[in-house]
C-alpha cells in the first residue's frame, strides 16, 4: 500500500495529538519534568512502535553521578543527551525516561519510541535510567516510589504489558549497570525475572 502525503499528515497530526495528551495525562499524574523544561535538544530521527511494551529495562547513568535538584537533574539530562547524541551518534538521549534523585521523572524518548539503551530490546522496552552510580548505594525511597509510579501508570494506561517482564541493563549486555546495589533492589520488584539475554552488542549487524 502507497501512503499518500496526506495521509501521513493525518497520522503524524494523530500520533502528535496522543502524545500531546498523554504527556500532560501525566503531568497530571506524576512528579513529570518534559522535554521542553530540562531544554532538551530535538531528536535527529523518532522512530515508533507499537505497546503494550512488554518488557522494562533498569539502568543506572554512573556519569552523571545523582543528582538532588531540579537544577541539578536538568543538567544532567542535558549531559547524557549531548554525549549520546554527539559522542555516539545516537537519534537521541538513549532513555525512555530517567528518574532524578529529587524524586522526579524526566521525559527522554519517551514511550513507545525506540531507544538505544539494550540491545535487541530497544523495539520492545521502556528504559528507565536512575540518575547517579548505583553500584554501592541504593537510591533513595522517593526515586524508587517516582520508577514504581511510571511503571504503575504505564500499566493502568495499558501503554505497558499488565505481564511484563522487569529486567536490568546488565541482562542484555555486558555492562555493571544499573549498579550492583541497584540491581539487588531489583530482584525484589513485582515482575522481575532472572533471564539472561547477553551478547556483544558489537556481533549484532546493524
Amino acid at each position: 500500500m502507497v501512503m499518500t502525503f496526506s495521509g501521513m499528515r493525518s497520522i503524524f497530526i494523530v500520533v502528535s495529538m496522543t502524545l500531546i495528551s498523554l504527556e500532560e495525562s501525566m503531568a497530571c499524574s506524576l512528579p513529570y519534568v518534559g522535554r521542553e523544561i530540562w531544554d532538551a535538544k530535538p531528536p535527529k530521527d523518532v522512530q515508533m512502535f507499537p505497546g503494550p511494551i512488554p518488557f522494562v529495562i533498569i539502568h543506572h547513568s554512573y556519569i552523571p553521578d545523582a543528582c538532588t535538584t531540579g537544577k541539578e537533574c536538568s543538567r544532567a539530562m542535558q549531559s547524557m543527551q549531548q554525549m549520546h547524541q554527539q559522542e555516539r551518534g545516537w537519534n537521541d538521549i538513549g532513555y525512555s525516561f530517567a528518574v532524578g534523585g529529587d524524586g522526579r521523572v524526566y521525559e527522554g524518548r519517551g514511550f513507545n519510541v525506540v531507544g538505544a539503551h539494550a540491545p535487541r530490546y530497544n523495539s520492545k522496552s521502556v528504559g528507565i535510567c536512575m540518575i547517579g552510580d548505583w553500584r554501592v548505594d541504593l537510591p533513595s525511597e522517593k526515586m524508587i516510589a517516582a520508577v514504581e509510579s511510571l511503571i504503575e501508570y504505564g500499566v493502568r494506561n495499558n501503554i505497558i504489558a499488565s505481564n511484563y517482564t522487569l529486567i536490568g541493563h546488565r541482562q542484555t549486555r555486558p555492562t555493571e549497570c544499573p549498579g550492583d546495589r541497584l540491581f539487588e533492589e531489583i530482584k525484589t520488584w513485582p515482575h522481575f525475572v532472572d533471564m539472561w539475554d547477553v551478547v556483544d552488542p558489537n556481533t549484532i549487524a546493524t
